[in-house]
């Protein structure tokens, strides 16, 4: 019988902010370097840009940028820059980059799932000028045992 996989790749951007992994997911061009830079910009440190390996360990997600990308970002219109970044972080949360339009005022908590492991899931408009502010407070109520819907984490 064949094992499940153990590694993934995804086509996203990682960050870490108080100590908790959020990935950010979107096609290209949907603002994901983008709002890592602006979350960098504001304390949080890079983990990784346009490609994530996600490995399950102790039924945690932990995300790691790919050994011939690590510590480079994509800068649009500048082009690839080097930063200071972390090796690993412990996956916390998902966000969808999506339009303004498609965001809910108050959302129903949704998840979704990686290596059958479950992640907080949220939706944020990335070019608002308050969605670093908004990730941060995300981080911030994970980092204090909340999910960012105020429910008690696992």
């Amino acid at each position: 019988m064949p094992q499940p996989a153990t590694t993934i790749q995804v086509h996203a951007s990682c960050v870490e902010i108080a100590g908790a992994g959020i990935i950010l997911r979107g096609p290209s061009g949907s603002g994901k370097s983008d709002l890592a830079l602006r979350l960098i910009d504001h304390g949080a440190r890079l983990v990784g840009d346009d490609r994530i390996d996600l490995e399950s360990e102790d039924g945690a997600l932990i995300a790691r940028s790919p050994p011939t990308i690590a510590g480079k970002i994509e800068v649009r219109g500048i082009g690839i820059l080097s930063l200071p970044s972390v090796g690993r972080t412990r996956l916390r949360m998902a966000v969808d980059l999506v339009e303004r339009s498609a965001i809910e005022r108050l959302p129903e908590p949704r998840h979704c799932s990686y290596l059958g492991i479950e992640l907080p899931l949220l939706a944020v408009a990335p070019f608002e000028s308050s969605a670093p502010a908004k990730l941060r407070a995300a981080a911030t109520a994970l980092a204090r045992g909340r999910y960012p819907d105020g429910q008690a984490s696992a």
